[in-house]
């Protein structure tokens, strides 16, 4: 596959095209054509934003506390933040998936593309350093602005209301794991400390399940 487009709008030219196009490989197609995933990378990339992440915002917002700083970088770095700006790169189009992902949307599918986005920052990084994924980075995060909303990630929402009403931090299980090793999907729920079950949630990763079952269990509060 040609990867020029990609990388003229990913703004980094690759001294080892292969590192893009392991990013590039989703498990499905790993698992087909018996090669490897972009797994590894999706692990390594997680750390690389989150570093970079919390360097801009440490030095761009000197005035806020670490738990402010903590809710605007899972802000910017939540799955739906992450999605968006890989659409804007359309890395969808370059995506190595097998047949049966490709039917069922697999290419616009907000957490493969977040997961996606993450193997390119760790591509980037492995070929060139720190501050050359620090760019991409930089690219992703749009001036790295979440607005009011966006400062508080569901979790931290929800320990803030339950906090308000005198009661202790929430509680997180992972009930469920289903679906093959190379598409895990996990599912969530989040307790009360007393053990009512708030809400439960799904995501590809037991983080991002959490997050979902927080949103619900934020739903349920709103509506009662």
């Amino acid at each position: 596959m040609n990867y020029s487009m990609l990388e003229r709008t990913i703004g980094h030219a690759f001294s080892n095209i292969e590192l893009l196009d392991l990013a590039m490989t989703h498990p499905s197609y790993a698992l087909q054509h018996k090669c490897q995933d972009n797994q590894r990378l999706e692990f390594l990339g997680d750390a690389v934003l989150e570093i970079c992440v919390s360097r801009v915002l440490y030095h761009k917002y000197p005035k806020l506390r670490e738990g402010q700083l903590t809710r605007k970088r899972a802000a910017l770095v939540c799955e739906a933040n992450l999605a968006r700006a890989a659409k804007e790169m359309n890395l969808g189009t370059f995506l190595k998936l097998d047949r049966g992902e490709e039917i069922v949307g697999g290419r616009e599918n907000p957490s493969i593309l977040a997961d996606t986005l993450e193997a390119v920052i760790a591509a980037v990084y492995l070929d060139a350093g720190l501050e050359e994924a620090a760019k991409l980075v930089d690219l992703a995060m749009a001036g790295y602005e979440t607005g009011a909303k966006g400062d508080r990630d569901a979790k931290s929402a929800l320990q803030e209301y339950l906090q308000a009403l005198g009661e202790e931090t929430p509680v997180y299980e992972i009930i469920a794991q289903d679906g093959p090793p190379h598409a895990r999907v996990f599912t969530a729920r989040v307790l009360r400390a007393d053990g009512t079950e708030l809400g439960t949630g799904k995501g590809a990763r037991k983080q991002r399940a959490e997050e979902a079952a927080a949103q619900m269990a934020m739903q349920f509060l709103g509506k009662k």
